[in-house]
């Protein structure tokens, strides 16, 4: 893919009032999603689910693209039509997770290491003839007095570019995910500088290995209070933060940030977001990539059975259409309360 395309497929990522579906819980994660409802997590049932999300009519208006699985970017709806083609039929940008997941940093206690590029040229190219045309990476970064390390900042963002300049050389938009997690009792001060120090990271190693900024996506936390902690920050205030650490470290050639919602409610999820969008303009889309905070409704309305597919399906509509509300800056939480047909 040439370099023009790249630029375009990430533009139309971060579209007007568009956003991303996480659809790419690996089956471990997947499976505790279905044990909250008490369904087994069968490959039939996990197909099952997914053609529900993808089949949701009217989605596309709002969601711009979806990140799948390595099993579920080779499954098919039930008529037979392969995934990544009936998401693109309804103007939808098919992705693919690439990484094999965050493993312990050795001779770093309790910091993890993400693995994956050993084989990833090669798995990149299948992936762009099964239909990706975007990919994402994730690594993650803990924070307590001790952490992260220097060392886990810095090898996590060498494997980031890694895998990002390997994603353009095979035509694909890499989705550059750095997550800080917001587990345990740091105030948002703590989060702001842990997250500035890991974006720094992030765009010298992308720079130094070469990779045009105008064909990637950042995926990042937002700076919030850890969730322990006592005095927990408003949605102001996240905003504020949030948006201060990103005008410091992102540069302007990025066509889009698009927010993880790590463990955040539906509804904080879409009201941070809305709180960023309502203080721009910004010299980047801001946006949303969410996979719990846009499936959470539609497992618990869906729960396996089949006679509540049309209500699930209401569900992740009506959360699709709430974040791209927020998209704007014009989202409101009375706006929760609207019957949305699907």
């Amino acid at each position: 893919m040439a370099a023009h395309e790249l630029h375009e497929t990430a533009k139309e990522l971060v579209a007007e009032g568009k956003g991303i579906l996480a659809a790419d819980e690996s089956t471990g994660t997947i499976k505790k999603r279905f044990d909250s409802i008490g369904l087994e997590s069968t490959e039939e049932n996990r197909r099952t689910y997914r053609e529900l999300l993808f089949t949701t009519e009217g989605v596309e208006e709002f969601i711009s693209g979806v990140i799948l699985y390595d099993e579920t970017i080779r499954q098919s709806a039930s008529d037979g039509t392969p995934f990544p083609q009936l998401l693109a039929s309804k103007g939808i940008i098919p992705g693919i997770k690439v990484d094999t997941g965050a493993k312990p940093l050795p001779l770093a206690e309790g910091e993890t290491i993400t693995e994956g590029l050993d084989g990833l040229r090669e798995r990149l190219a299948e992936y762009r003839e099964l239909g990706a045309r975007f990919a994402k990476w994730r690594a993650t970064y803990s924070i307590d007095e001790h952490k992260p390390s220097e060392y886990c900042v810095w090898t996590n963002a060498h494997a980031l570019a890694r895998y990002a300049a390997l994603c353009q050389e095979a035509g694909l938009v890499p989705i550059v995910e750095p997550e800080v997690l917001m587990d345990g009792d740091h105030d948002i001060k703590a989060s702001a500088r842990v997250t500035g120090r890991v974006q720094n990271a992030v765009y010298v190693e992308l720079h130094d290995q070469r990779v045009d900024l105008y064909g990637t996506l950042l995926k990042p936390n937002m700076v919030l209070s850890g969730y322990g902690a006592s005095n927990r920050a408003g949605i102001d205030e996240v905003a504020e933060a949030s948006l201060d650490v990103y005008y410091r470290h992102v540069p302007a050639a990025v066509p889009g940030i698009v927010f993880l919602s790590g463990g955040q409610s539906d509804e904080d999820a879409t009201a941070h977001l809305n709180a960023m969008n309502a203080r721009g303009p910004h010299p980047w889309e801001l946006s949303f990539s969410y996979g719990r905070a846009l499936q959470a409704p539609t497992l618990k309305a869906w729960g396996g059975k089949p006679e509540n597919v049309e209500a699930a399906q209401r569900a992740f509509y009506h959360r699709a259409k709430m974040n791209s509300a927020a998209r704007t800056g014009m989202y409101a939480p009375e706006m929760e309360r609207e019957a949305v047909p699907v």
